[in-house]
């Protein structure tokens, strides 16, 4: 009986834990930028009207459990429907930041990889709206793994390779008007 209560507690307890064990919804990561703060303006530095350079983030609460780090940064105020500016993925779990001005290539040397964008070109693609003032979301995922992918995949090609992997998510979110 000792044993039974002690083993439906363990379970109970690492359930509570890490969620996705027991089938509720993925923990929070805490994404932020020194460049923006969230709901803030994003600097032209980071947009097609200045250096067109990714932007610094650093993220706290990432499980023990995680394996890699996935980001993706979309507009879905373009009048096209949801703009992808950036797709990067099996970024080391053990990092907590990014500098900014991540480069274009289709690997990093922390092994990380990055997608296409909807600007048909590798890596970050900074804010760019048409008019208006945008939101640029970026979310942060924590996987339960590596992801087996080439670089150059899509941001839908992504989020279907991270179904079920998904520990902890968080998103930032900035706005540009140019």
């Amino acid at each position: 009986m000792k044993k039974t209560i002690t083993f439906l507690f363990s379970f109970l307890l690492i359930g509570f834990i890490n969620p996705k064990l027991n089938g509720g919804e993925s923990m929070e990561i805490k994404l932020k930028s020194s460049a923006f703060k969230e709901g803030g303006m994003i600097p032209s530095e980071y947009t097609c009207d200045g250096k067109n350079i990714s932007p610094s983030l650093s993220w706290e609460g990432v499980p023990a459990g995680a394996k890699s780090i996935a980001l993706i940064c979309d507009d879905p105020d373009a009048p096209m429907g949801t703009w992808v500016h950036w797709v990067i993925y099996n970024l080391p779990a053990t990092i907590k930041e990014l500098p900014s001005n991540i480069p274009p290539t289709k690997t990093l040397e922390n092994g990380a990889r990055q997608g296409i964008n909807d600007f048909r070109k590798i890596g970050y693609g900074g804010p760019c709206p048409p008019g208006g003032t945008h939101r640029y979301y970026f979310k942060i995922y924590a996987l339960d793994t590596q992801l087996d992918l080439e670089p150059g995949v899509t941001k839908a090609q992504l989020l279907k390779a991270m179904e079920g992997h998904i520990l902890a998510q968080g998103q930032l979110m900035g706005k540009y008007k140019r």
